[in-house]
């Protein structure tokens, strides 16, 4: 499987946003280009392994229970993180806008994914979404469980 994604800085966060889920998520192992998450809800668990960089990644999730995200959150050291996530309908098109919490608060950013590549270059975002970060170094979310903000944020 594979996830087509675009992701960028957030310029303005849109108001009327709701509550959102409240997420955290843990990264097991990072590998060069490969992570190994889990992410909860707190009600659902998934294990997720991620492979790439850039606009496409393999990515594969499976359900696990409780008893496993919680042995897994706890073999990932500091490497954790806590966002707030809000789903935003863009004709068609969701907008996940992340506000992250604890040592990343005030961070806010956004992605969509796309059923095709072709999509994802033609897409035109508002511009609420500012800067685009897809690809660039220390933007993925393991990379700011593990190193924080980058220094251009």
């Amino acid at each position: 499987m594979s996830e087509i994604e675009r992701k960028f800085r957030v310029a303005q966060i849109p108001t009327g946003l709701g509550n959102g889920a409240s997420l955290r998520q843990a990264y097991v192992a990072v590998d060069g280009d490969v992570e190994v998450r889990v992410r909860s809800d707190g009600t659902r668990h998934v294990l997720t392994v991620k492979g790439g960089e850039g606009l496409e990644r393999a990515e594969v999730e499976v359900a696990i229970d409780t008893a496993a995200f919680d042995e897994l959150w706890g073999l990932a050291g500091d490497r954790h993180l806590e966002k707030t996530r809000h789903r935003i309908d863009l004709d068609g098109l969701t907008a996940e806008l992340d506000l992250y919490a604890g040592a990343l608060a005030g961070l806010a950013v956004v992605e969509v994914e796309f059923p095709s590549r072709r999509e994802a270059e033609a897409f035109d975002p508002p511009d609420w979404f500012g800067v685009e970060l897809t690809g660039r170094p220390g933007w993925s979310n393991a990379s700011l469980a593990r190193d924080g903000a980058p220094p251009d944020a």
